[in-house]
């Protein structure tokens, strides 16, 4: 292995790995440990100043109200037996863990915005999971409507999973326009 002033090692396969903490995507690590303690101190007091079901109007399309969710998205599964609890927290430990990975392997100064968008994904995951795990269902809060349209009910785990994966596609994007015009 090369000195301390080397960029990166060789992992598997001959590809790079950061050589340090510091310049991987576990940079990324502290905003993921932001977003699952903003995700858990706004469930736990809308579960302290709400009953169930209860609205506060806060736009004419925008509500507070306090739900819970034992599926997932959308409520997929929700009617289900129970095993979708165990079946969702098992999922999203898999794909935590290779968010970890990936964090790990990755060069978190050269790609930010592939690395934000993993930690966003994360803590969203992790914010979820331990409602799961704790309460058996997920805390939602935040309800958007228009006319006779609803959204469900949804959460800050949820809102970052959204904004990640939205940052991963146009990470995605923004990467295939870079290498065509170096390929041109």
């Amino acid at each position: 292995m090369m000195g301390p002033e080397a960029e990166a090692v060789s992992g598997k396969q001959g590809k790079p790995v950061p050589a340090s903490v510091a310049q991987s995507g576990w940079r990324w690590l502290p905003l993921a440990a932001v977003v699952i303690a903003l995700d858990q101190i706004t469930k736990i007091l809308i579960q302290r100043n709400f009953e169930y079901a209860e609205n506060l109007t806060l736009l004419p399309v925008l509500n507070l109200t306090l739900r819970y969710n034992t599926g997932a998205a959308f409520s997929f599964l929700a009617d289900a037996s129970g095993w979708q609890r165990w079946f969702f927290a098992g999922l999203a430990f898999t794909v935590v863990i290779a968010i970890v990975i990936w964090l790990r392997r990755m060069d978190g100064r050269s790609q930010p915005m592939l690395a934000c968008s993993l930690s966003l994904i994360l803590a969203g995951a992790l914010g979820n999971v331990i409602d799961r795990l704790h309460l058996g269902h997920v805390v939602d809060f935040i309800h958007v409507h228009w006319g006779d349209a609803d959204f469900p009910a949804f959460n800050v785990a949820d809102s970052a999973i959204t904004i990640g994966a939205i940052l991963m596609l146009l990470d995605t994007y923004l990467e295939g326009r870079r290498e065509k015009r170096q390929a041109a």
